[in-house]
C-alpha cells in the first residue's frame, strides 16, 4: 500500500464496523451521541437517519451510507473504524444486570474489527503526517507574507523618514522609535531609550543570550571618534556581558574605523547595512550574528552587510 493512496476498504472490514458499533454502547441515546461525535466533521452522514430505530437498523444506514460515499469519506470511515476498534471501556455495559455478557459481547466485536483494520493504520497515520505538513508550511508561508509586509512597511517609513526636513533632535528621536520598531519585528526584545546614572542611552536589546545597548545617529556626514569613545565607554561601565551597538546613517570615519580594528566594545551599522535589511537581502540576525563573529575574531568593530550579499 503505497502512502495516501485509495485503497478500498474491505467488505470484511464493513460488516465488522456494522457488528460493533451497535454493542459498544446499551442506550439509544448514547449511540446517537457517539455516533454524532464520531462523525462531527461530516454531519451530513446522519442527516435523516432515524434514531428510533434499532442500533442495529441505524449501524446498517450509517455503514452503508459510508460504503456507497467510500471516495468522498473513506479517511472519516477509516477514522471511525479505529475509533470503535480501540474502545476499551464499556461503562454501560458493565452496569447491566447481565453486565459481564455484553461486554464481553462487544469486546469480541471490537477484537473482529481491529484485525480488520489494522492494515489501514499505516494509511491513516501517513495521511495526518502528510495533513499536518501542509497545515504547517501555509502556516510558516503566512507568516512568511506577514513578516515581508511588515518588513516592507518599515522600509517604506525609512524612506519616508528620509524625506522628511525635521530637526536633528526630532529625527533622532522617531529614529530611535524607528529601530525599536525593526528589532521587534526581529525578536530581540528592544527597549526605547532610558536614562541610567544621568546618562541618556538610545535603545537596548538581546539577542543570543547577549544584551546590546544602541547608540543611533541620523547625521549628514560619517561620525567621529569622539562619539564612538563617548558610546565605547558607556558599553565598558555596562559590565561584561554587555555589548554595543552603533547605528550612524551616515557612517563612520576613518579614524573610528581605524581606532577601533583591533579591540571594540561595540559592532556598527550604517545606512547600506540597514538598507540591506529594510529590502530583504539579509535578514538582520543573521547580520549581527555575523558582525559580532567578526568582532571576536578580529577585535574590528566594521563589518559591512554587502559581504554577506556577495
Amino acid at each position: 500500500m503505497s502512502p495516501g493512496s485509495q485503497r478500498r476498504i474491505s467488505a470484511s472490514a464493513y460488516q465488522a464496523l456494522r457488528d460493533a458499533l451497535p454493542v459498544i454502547v446499551w442506550y439509544k441515546r448514547s449511540f446517537r451521541q457517539y455516533l454524532t461525535t464520531a462523525l462531527r466533521d461530516h454531519p451530513e452522514l446522519l442527516y435523516g437517519v432515524d434514531f428510533d430505530l434499532s442500533k442495529r437498523e441505524v449501524a446498517d444506514e450509517v455503514v452503508g451510507r459510508l460504503m456507497r460515499t467510500e471516495d468522498s469519506y473513506q479517511s472519516a470511515t477509516l477514522k471511525l473504524m479505529l475509533e470503535v476498534a480501540n474502545t476499551s471501556s464499556f461503562h454501560e455495559l458493565q452496569h447491566l444486570e447481565d453486565g459481564e455478557y455484553w461486554v464481553k459481547k462487544a469486546q469480541t466485536a471490537v477484537t473482529q474489527l481491529k484485525d480488520q483494520t489494522r492494515v489501514y493504520e499505516e494509511l491513516i497515520m501517513e495521511r495526518e503526517r502528510v495533513a499536518a505538513e501542509r497545515t504547517e508550511h501555509a502556516k510558516h508561508a503566512e507568516l512568511q507574507r506577514k513578516f515581508a509586509g511588515d518588513l516592507a512597511d518599515l522600509n517604506s517609513d525609512f524612506y519616508s523618514l528620509s524625506g522628511k526636513n525635521e530637526q536633528p533632535q526630532e529625527r533622532g528621536r522617531q529614529f530611535e522609535v524607528f529601530l525599536n520598531r525593526l528589532f521587534d519585528l526581529f525578536d530581540l526584545q528592544p527597549r526605547l531609550s532610558y536614562v541610567v546614572n544621568w546618562e541618556q542611552i538610545d535603545g537596548a536589546f538581546s539577542f543570543d543570550t547577549d544584551d546590546y545597548i544602541v547608540e543611533a545617529k541620523w547625521t549628514q556626514g560619517p561620525i567621529e571618534v569622539k562619539e564612538a569613545d563617548h558610546f565605547a565607554e558607556k558599553v565598558r561601565q555596562k559590565g561584561k556581558n554587555a555589548l554595543g551597538l552603533f547605528v550612524s546613517i551616515g557612517g563612520f570615519s576613518r579614524g573610528i574605523l581605524d581606532k577601533y580594528s583591533r579591540s571594540t566594545p561595540f559592532m556598527t551599522m550604517d545606512g547600506m547595512d540597514l538598507i540591506c535589511v529594510l529590502e530583504q537581502r539579509v535578514r538582520l540576525d543573521t547580520m549581527l550574528r555575523r558582525k559580532k563573529r567578526h568582532a571576536n575574531e578580529t577585535g574590528q568593530c566594521y563589518f559591512p552587510a554587502n559581504k554577506l550579499i556577495d
